[in-house]
């Protein structure tokens, strides 16, 4: 069982820190998908390269985490969710500009890009990173550590979605990672290849499923 973390839709002040004391204490690195919008505040933007010093990874999660890509047909907004967040991340970023699409409660499917922001995408060199386990920790703060396990323990290598907001969710983590840990798995930081379906611009995969 090898696990890689991901948090979304942050950097939050009261979750964040939170999350990086524990990743520090247990020696994990992860990848934080941050919202544009909240990097547009500088304390917030402040935690991103609190975890960008760290060793984590910085990735584009959108600006206003509002409406899947998929479902935007005006070019200008495209180009604010995608590369007006990318400018806010600027040095932060992964070598990869690693980008992950709003999926709408974490389900995959072709709302998540259209033809007009798969191309953005391509011409602006970026790695689309998806998913393969969603414990729903936004809404289930406490129940959603017995759910990621459960979806850990059901394949070889899980890209986990969590989300560092102040939910109380996050009050589980080191829990989480423990109980991981006992069951004889391993974290990891880079991701399973075929949840990466575009690398630096250029298709991996078919993307079809994804792009409506």
């Amino acid at each position: 069982m090898e696990v890689t973390l991901s948090f979304d839709n942050g950097p939050e002040p009261a979750a964040t820190p939170r999350v990086l004391e524990v990743l520090e204490r247990f020696g994990i690195k992860a990848t934080f998908f941050v919202l544009g919008a909240k990097l547009a505040d500088p304390a917030r933007r402040a935690l991103a390269a609190q975890a960008h010093a760290a060793g984590h990874w910085i990735g584009n999660h959108t600006k206003t985490h509002a409406v899947p890509l998929g479902l935007i047909s005006d070019e200008k907004t495209l180009v604010d969710e995608i590369c007006g967040t990318q400018e806010l991340i600027g040095d932060l970023s992964h070598p990869d500009r690693l980008f992950r699409p709003f999926g709408g409660g974490g389900a995959l499917g072709q709302h998540l890009l259209n033809s007009s922001s798969l191309r953005i995408l391509e011409e602006q060199r970026m790695t689309c990173v998806l998913w393969n386990a969603i414990p729903r920790d936004w809404e289930d703060p406490l129940g959603w550590v017995e759910t990621a396990l459960a979806q850990c323990k059901a394949q070889p290598w899980t890209l986990l979605v969590l989300h560092d907001l102040p939910t109380g969710a996050m009050d589980h983590l080191a829990g989480f990672i423990d109980r991981v840990r006992a069951e004889g798995g391993r974290f990891r930081q880079d991701f399973p290849p075929e949840l990466v379906p575009l690398v630096r611009g250029k298709a991996m995969a078919p993307l079809g499923a994804y792009v409506g």
